[in-house]
C-alpha cells in the first residue's frame, strides 16, 4: 500500500540552497555594479570571460545575452548561411536546430546513442550524405552534451574532421562536464554554454557565453554581439547583433564559478546516491568510463506503457 504524505513538493532547481551559501558575496558582487554604473560591458564582463575561459580550458570566452545567441555567434563566427548543411542530434532542446535556421542554414538532423541520448558519431557520415542529397553543403555539427554529459567528443571529432565539418560543442547543459579530466569548452572549434538560471552554472536572469581557442574567431563573435562593430562603436564593419553579457550577471556567474568544481562534485555524490537506490526499479543514467558529468538533469527511463503509473504512484 502506498504511503501518501503532506511534505511539499521538492523544487526541481532549489536556487534558494545555493544564495544561502553564497548571498553575501553576490550581494556584495551586484552591490559593487551598482556603485560604479558600467552596466554594459563593464570590468566584471571582462574579469568573468577571463575566468571562464581558464575553468574551461580555452583561450578566449566572449560572454553574450543567451545560450541561444551563443550558439547564433558561433555559426556566424564560422560563416555558415544559406544552402549550408548544419548537422545536429535528433533528441536535444528546439535551440540546437533553431539556430541553424536563424542564420539561414538547413538543420540536418543525426541519431543519439540509444544509452546516454548523445548524438552518435557512427550517424555523422549518413548526415552529410542526406545533406548533400538535398543540394546543401554540410559545413558544421552541433553536438549536444545533453543533461550535463559531455558527448563522445573524441569520435565526434574523427568522424567531423573527415568530411570537413566544424565543430560547434552546445554545452549548456553540460557545461564543466569532463572526459578523462578534459572539461567542455575546450572541445570543438568552439563551444556555446548558457547561464539561464536552471543550467548547472546560472545567473539571475538570462546570459551565455561562447569559448574557443581561436582569437580571430573571439574577435568576430566580439564584433557580431556589437551590432558589428569595428574600430568604433559607430564603425559597423558586417551586420550584426545587440548580445552582450549585463555586467551585473557577470558579476553574479564569478561568484558561483568559485564553488562551481564544490557543486559538480556533490551532484555526483547525489547521483550515485540515486543509481543505488533506483537500479533495480528503472533504467538508471549511463556514464561511461572516465566522465564526470554535472548533472543537469538526473534522468530515468521506464518501460513502455509505465510512465503514468509510476508517476502516480
Amino acid at each position: 500500500m502506498n504511503a501518501h504524505t503532506d511534505l511539499p513538493p521538492i523544487p526541481f532547481i532549489d536556487l534558494q540552497a545555493q544564495r544561502r551559501r553564497i548571498g553575501p558575496a553576490l550581494d556584495a558582487a551586484v552591490t559593487r555594479v551598482l556603485d560604479h554604473c558600467q552596466f554594459i560591458l563593464g570590468p566584471e564582463v571582462k574579469a568573468f570571460e577571463a575566468e571562464l575561459a581558464a575553468f574551461g580550458g580555452a583561450k578566449h570566452a566572449v560572454g553574450c545575452a543567451s545560450g541561444t545567441d551563443a550558439l547564433v555567434l558561433g555559426l556566424r563566427g564560422f560563416g555558415i548561411g544559406p544552402g549550408d548543411a548544419v548537422l545536429c542530434p535528433s533528441f536535444t532542446f528546439c535551440a540546437t536546430a533553431e539556430v541553424a535556421v536563424l542564420v539561414g542554414a538547413t538543420p540536418i538532423f543525426v541519431d543519439v546513442d540509444a544509452a546516454t541520448f548523445n548524438l552518435d558519431a557512427k550517424g555523422i557520415a549518413g548526415g552529410v550524405e542526406t545533406a548533400k542529397a538535398l543540394g546543401l553543403t554540410p559545413k558544421a555539427i552541433i553536438p549536444v552534451d545533453l543533461f550535463g554529459l559531455a558527448a563522445d567528443h573524441l569520435a565526434i571529432k574523427a568522424a567531423a574532421d573527415a568530411h570537413g565539418l566544424l565543430i560547434l560543442d552546445d554545452a549548456a547543459q553540460g557545461f564543466g562536464a569532463s572526459i578523462n579530466g578534459r572539461r567542455t569548452g575546450s572541445f570543438g572549434k568552439a563551444t556555446a554554454t548558457s547561464f539561464f538560471p536552471a543550467k548547472p552554472l546560472g545567473c539571475y536572469g538570462d546570459g551565455g557565453a561562447v569559448l574557443t581557442d581561436d582569437g580571430d574567431l573571439a574577435d568576430l563573435m566580439r564584433s557580431i554581439r556589437m551590432h558589428g562593430q569595428g574600430s568604433d562603436r559607430y564603425d559597423n564593419v558586417r551586420i550584426g547583433i545587440a548580445s552582450r553579457l549585463d555586467t551585473i550577471q557577470a558579476a553574479v556567474l564569478s561568484e558561483k564559478l568559485k564553488i562551481f568544481p564544490d557543486e559538480i562534485e556533490a551532484r555526483n555524490v547525489v547521483a550515485a546516491r540515486y543509481n543505488q537506490a533506483l537500479a533495480d526499479v528503472v533504467t538508471v543514467p549511463t556514464v561511461p568510463d572516465g566522465y564526470v558529468s554535472v548533472w543537469a538533469q538526473y534522468t530515468i527511463r521506464l518501460p513502455a506503457g509505465a510512465r503514468e503509473g509510476f508517476a502516480a504512484a
